[in-house]
């Protein structure tokens, strides 16, 4: 009798607990099912990258004078190869290999021609937007200056103002990708949050309720009497 009553609990419990992780348990398995529909490196748009020729080091100056640095390397660009020097105070810069002079900040003429020489697709590149650091765009994920070459594609290709890095490629489906990843970690604000209170509440509910339910399965079920 006491059995037959713990598991009458336990069924209770299992359908309210159910209630509160159905949801939750349904949109953790739809929105991880959509992140595995395609190889994360179509998601970060690596396909439409062209591949960075190499480099030529014969001849190359290096910059001095430049006081106290963090790391220095060598990087392809359209117009070749130049200096990405960072310094320990966090300041990046590009320098460059005929002269060692320190080369300005990106113009929007030459962010087009290093987006172009970067984008291996085939569409139209539609505009050119510069955007400050604290302004940057929610699919750039880094408060710097940039540059936004959006192609016709949906594609948003990112240039850092001081350097001309390309920082990202954000393709259509990697918004779509990283929607569904905040919802996957129920935080829509910065999408970078896999440790908060709401998330740990819901995924122990979901716990318990399955606990529940595998203890429900061992319930002793009363033999049907069949009709004459």
């Amino acid at each position: 009798m006491a059995r037959k009553s713990i598991m009458q609990r336990f069924a209770r419990w299992h359908i309210w607990l159910g209630w509160l992780a159905g949801f939750p348990i349904l949109m953790w398995t739809v929105t991880g099912l959509f992140m595995a529909a395609r190889p994360i490196e179509e998601v970060r748009g690596e396909d439409l990258r062209k591949p960075v020729p190499p480099i030529e080091t014969a001849g190359l100056i290096v910059p001095s004078g430049l006081g106290p640095v963090k790391d220095m390397a060598l990087a392809g660009q359209a117009d070749g190869p130049v200096w990405i020097v960072t310094l320990k105070d966090g300041g990046r810069y590009r320098y460059s290999t005929r002269d060692g002079s320190v080369i300005a900040p990106v113009t929007k003429d030459e962010a087009q021609a290093i987006a172009l020489a970067a984008y291996a697709g085939t569409e139209k590149l539609e505009r050119v937007t510069y955007f400050p650091a604290d302004s940057a765009p929610g699919d750039l994920r880094r408060p710097v200056d940039s540059w936004q070459a959006h192609f016709a594609d949906g594609t948003n290709l990112y240039i850092a103002d001081t350097t001309g890095e390309v920082l990202a490629m954000r393709t259509s489906f990697w918004r779509a990708y990283d929607f569904m990843w905040g919802l996957h970690i129920m935080d829509l604000k910065t999408r970078e949050n896999a440790h908060h209170a709401i998330l740990l509440i819901f995924a122990g509910i979901s716990v318990i309720a399955a606990f529940f339910g595998c203890a429900l399965m061992f319930r002793r079920r009363k033999a049907r009497v069949k009709a004459p």
